[in-house]
C-alpha cells in the first residue's frame, strides 16, 4: 500500500462513492488507515503505520493527546496521587525513552507530558481529528470499512469515510463496572464509582466504604485511611499485596530479570511467598482474608501502603458486601455499617460502541472479545486492536509491537498475499489464546498476560508473517 495524502486529514475534494444507507455521500480515503483514539496504544499506531508508509487519520473525541493518562478527559480513571505501578524501563516505547532522572514510579502528570513529547518527536498531531468521536465502524466490500465520525457531544453533521484498514484504540478502562445488590437504591448516602474519583478532598472527615481490591481501590483506601473519619474495605476474597520495592529495586525489574533467567512459574512463586514471609508476615493476622489462588494467579497489587495503614487500624478489613439498607450496608458475615459514603472501586469493562460486537467475537455481548494475540479478529484482517492487554508490566511496548505487526501484515497484503492469508488463518485457529499463566476466571483477567510470553507469541507471528 501507498500513503495516501498528506498531512492525513480527509479532503473536501476526496472521490466520493455511493451514498450510504442514510443518504449521505461516503469519502474515499483509499488506502489510509483509521485509527480510533491519541492515548498511548493510538498513538504508537500512528507513528507505526506512517513509518511504514500509510496515510492516517486518528480520531479522537477530546481535545489533546494521552487518553486515560490526560485527566482532564472526561473518561479518564485517573485522579490526583496516580502513579505508575510499573517502573520506566517496563513502561516506556522502546523507540523512546523515559528521562533517566524520572523517579521509579513515575506521576501521572509526568506520562502525560511523556505522549506529548512522543507526539510532538514524531509530528504525530498533524494526523489527529481532535474533539472527533466515532459513531459507526462497518466492514464493506473488499475487506474496507466505512467510519462515521461527528464533533464530540453529537454537534454537528455525521460524516461517513472509507478506509483500507482501522485499529481500534480507544481504551478499556473508561466504562464503570457496577456491581448490583439488594437495597442499594434506598441508600441514603453518597455512591461513587472510582471512575469519579480526583482527590482526597472528597473523602475528608467521612465514613468510607471502599468496595474492591484492585490497585485503585486499594490507593483510595490507603487515601481514605489519612483523610477519613474512617475506612472500611470491603474485598470479595483475599489477594497477594506485592510491594513496590524487593531488594532494593522496583518489584517488576526484579520479577523480569527472573522471567529472563526462565525461573519456573513454581520457584517465582516460592520466592514471592518467602519475601512476603520475611517482610509482612502472615496477612490474615491483620484481619485480610487469605488469599483463596496462588501468587501470579491475579494481576498483581502493587502497593505497599494498605497493609501499613491497617496493621495501624486506619483501615477497617471488611468482607463482601449483602446487601443495603436506608442507613446501612449489611456485610455477609452479618455485621452491618454506616458509611456516609460508599466508593465501588469495581474495575472497568471494554466497550466498543462503534461496532458490531459480533465482529470481535463477543456473540453475547458481555463485552469480552475473542480475538487471537488480543488484537485480531477472524475474518477480519484489516481490523486490529490495539492496547487490550491487562499486563504484569506497562502495556506501551506491547502496543508498540502490536501495531508494528498489523502495519507489516498491511504492507504484505499486496506484496504477499499468501503470507497474509496464512496470518489470517493463524488468527482464527489461535482466537482465545492465553498468554499468562492460570489466572482467575473475572472480568478483571479477562485480557491478563504475562509480558515476556505476550512478546514471544507476537515476536513469533512477526517471523511468520515475514518468513521467506
Amino acid at each position: 500500500m501507498s500513503p495516501s495524502t498528506d498531512p492525513g486529514r480527509p479532503e473536501p475534494e476526496a472521490a466520493t462513492l455511493a451514498p450510504n444507507r442514510d443518504g449521505r455521500p461516503i469519502s474515499d480515503r483509499g488506502d489510509t488507515v483509521c485509527v480510533i483514539g491519541a492515548g498511548a496504544s493510538g498513538l504508537t499506531a500512528v507513528k507505526n503505520l506512517r513509518e511504514h508508509g500509510f496515510g492516517v487519520d486518528c480520531y479522537e473525541r477530546e481535545t489533546g493527546v494521552g487518553g486515560a493518562w490526560n485527566w482532564r478527559h472526561d473518561r479518564s480513571p485517573v485522579y490526583a496521587s496516580t502513579h505508575l505501578i510499573s517502573s520506566p524501563p517496563f513502561t516506556q516505547f522502546p523507540d523512546f525513552p523515559m528521562p533517566d532522572d524520572w523517579p521509579d514510579y513515575p506521576h501521572h502528570s509526568q506520562l502525560l507530558s511523556y505522549f506529548e513529547r512522543y507526539a510532538d518527536h514524531f509530528d504525530l498531531r498533524q494526523h489527529v481529528w481532535f474533539g472527533t468521536e466515532v459513531v459507526r465502524v462497518e466492514p464493506v466490500d473488499g475487506d474496507r470499512w466505512d467510519v462515521t465520525t461527528r464533533s464530540t457531544g453529537g454537534y454537528g453533521p455525521e460524516r461517513t469515510s472509507r478506509y483500507a484498514a482501522v485499529v481500534v484504540a480507544n481504551g478499556h478502562n473508561w466504562s464503570p463496572k457496577l456491581p448490583h445488590y439488594e437495597g442499594l437504591e434506598e441508600f441514603r448516602g453518597e455512591i461513587m464509582h472510582a471512575s469519579s474519583y480526583k482527590d482526597p478532598a472528597q473523602l475528608r472527615g467521612k465514613r468510607v466504604l471502599v468496595v474492591g481490591a484492585g490497585n485503585t481501590g486499594c490507593d483510595i483506601a490507603v487515601e481514605a485511611a489519612q483523610q477519613a473519619s474512617h475506612c472500611w474495605h470491603s474485598t470479595r476474597r483475599g489477594y497477594w499485596y506485592a510491594p513496590k520495592y524487593v531488594l532494593g529495586r522496583p518489584t517488576d525489574q526484579v520479577n523480569d530479570r527472573l522471567l529472563a533467567l526462565r525461573v519456573p512459574l513454581r520457584i517465582r512463586q516460592w520466592l514471592y511467598h518467602w519475601t512476603l514471609r520475611l517482610t509482612v508476615g502472615d496477612l490474615t493476622r491483620f484481619g485480610l482474608p487469605k488469599p483463596d489462588h496462588r501468587v501470579y494467579e491475579t494481576h498483581p497489587i502493587a502497593n505497599s501502603q494498605l497493609v501499613y495503614y491497617v496493621g495501624h487500624g486506619e483501615v477497617a478489613p471488611v468482607p463482601d458486601l449483602a446487601r443495603f439498607h436506608a442507613k446501612a450496608v449489611e456485610l455477609t458475615d452479618g455485621r452491618r455499617i454506616e458509611p456516609d459514603l460508599v466508593v465501588f472501586a469495581t474495575g472497568y469493562l471494554p466497550r466498543f460502541e462503534f461496532l458490531d460486537p459480533r465482529i470481535l467475537g463477543d456473540a453475547d455481548g458481555s463485552g469480552r472479545p475473542r480475538l487471537w494475540l488480543n488484537a485480531f479478529a477472524p475474518g477480519h484482517p484489516t481490523l486490529a486492536v490495539a492496547g487490550l492487554v491487562q499486563s504484569d508490566s506497562g502495556i506501551f511496548t506491547l502496543s508498540h509491537w502490536q501495531t508494528v505487526l498489523f502495519a507489516r501484515l498491511l504492507a504484505l497484503r499486496l506484496t504477499r498475499p499468501d503470507r497474509a492469508a496464512a496470518f489470517a488463518k493463524r488468527a482464527a485457529a489461535g482466537v482465545g489464546e492465553r498468554y499468562s499463566g492460570k489466572v482467575k476466571d473475572s472480568s478483571r483477567h479477562w485480557f491478563e498476560v504475562g509480558h515476556a510470553d505476550y512478546l514471544r507469541a507476537v515476536q513469533r507471528a512477526m517471523y511468520d508473517l515475514e518468513e521467506k
